[in-house]
């Protein structure tokens, strides 16, 4: 069963209280991002988090403004059956976002799909038996859309990646993607068979700003021509994008909006791996932007992921790809975790 850490929760009555909802990987890229934006909102938040006493990653949501009054953490592992048991108890709703995301494990079986598939299981089980839960709103991920051999036009909600396609090859990414299909879908079919509100929210390239202290696995990819990281070129020739910021605030718009049903698409830009490198030479001549990028073809053309669903609600989005990769770099600057230069001449962090 879940520890709880911290148990203070917000008692305050009357009209204007939300929540409390559960925020899974609470102190991770999104997560932590995700918790500000719903304190801002007025929620009380219970943050799930793997190890509450590792105080490099919580103290960015400790030092939250709202967190003294409406901010717990619960200690909650995805490979531990039944520790999200507490803190879903009781609660109105729960964003699903915590999963594993590594790349380079030498057992992705069990590190990485085993462990997303069961712990979403988990969670769903959960919130079954809580009784309370409105509404869970479960972070997707592109890579559960368009990983297949031949790439559309145009991918929206209804389509979905071919796993058989992702084992067999192998690509960079590829227990992620299965990994996150396998359980959307079990996830799908459990809340279809209970009579549970279940929400994906589909987000592609996350790039941003971030409270999280190490390089979130997001920005790896995004800033892969900044740093020379080959490896993920390839996610990058047809890509899509959206701002960490309108992310979260789609989750939140969705949790509330009485219509909001099934998967929707949160992405806001398309581009090519051409047009990325580019405008980053543009913008950034500091950097060392490769110019040609042998075994990709020069006449790539995007590859649209439509978030028709999304807006058709009502919602809109905020940001530029400018505005994304312009706060994703200074954060990362600031935080020593890219170099200030990588052309001739420019000075580089230690």
């Amino acid at each position: 069963m879940g520890e709880v850490v911290a148990t203070w929760e917000a008692t305050e009555g009357g009209a204007g209280v939300k929540g409390p909802v559960v925020v899974t990987g609470a102190s991770g890229f999104l997560g932590s991002w995700l918790v500000m934006k719903l304190l801002q909102a007025g929620y009380t938040v219970r943050a799930t988090v793997r190890d509450p006493a590792n105080v490099v990653k919580t103290k960015p949501l400790l030092d939250l403004p709202g967190a003294t009054e409406r901010l717990s953490l619960w200690k909650a592992d995805l490979a531990d059956e039944g520790s999200f048991d507490d803190a879903i108890r009781g609660c109105t709703g729960v964003f699903h976002v915590a999963t594993p995301m590594d790349f380079e494990s030498k057992d992705p079986e069990n590190e990485v799909i085993k462990p997303t598939v069961e712990g979403m299981m988990s969670i769903m089980r959960a919130c079954k038996e809580a009784g309370t839960v409105r509404r869970i709103v479960f972070t997707s991920s592109a890579g559960t859309v368009n990983i297949e051999e031949r790439q559309r036009p145009v991918y929206d909600q209804d389509n979905w990646s071919d796993v058989d396609f992702c084992q067999r090859v192998k690509m960079t990414g590829w227990m992620y993607f299965v990994s996150k299909s396998l359980a959307e879908k079990a996830a799908m079919a459990y809340a279809a068979e209970h009579g549970l509100d279940f929400i994906s929210i589909i987000p592609t390239l996350v790039v941003g700003p971030f409270l999280s202290a190490g390089m979130p696995p997001s920005l790896i990819t995004a800033l892969a021509l900044v740093t020379g990281n080959e490896a993920h070129y390839s996610i990058l020739k047809q890509v899509q994008f959206v701002h960490l910021d309108d992310l979260c605030d789609a989750h939140l718009f969705l949790f509330e909006h009485p219509a909001a049903a099934g998967r929707y698409v949160c992405s806001s830009h398309d581009a090519t791996i051409h047009g990325l490198a580019a405008m980053l030479r543009d913008r950034y001549p500091e950097y060392d932007i490769p110019e040609r990028f042998p075994g990709i073809e020069d006449d790539l053309q995007p590859v649209h992921f439509s978030s028709k669903k999304l807006l058709d609600h009502g919602f809109t989005f905020k940001y530029t790809v400018e505005d994304m990769f312009d706060a994703a770099i200074r954060m990362c600057r600031e935080k020593g975790l890219i170099p200030l230069a990588t052309a001739g001449g420019g000075r580089a962090l230690p």
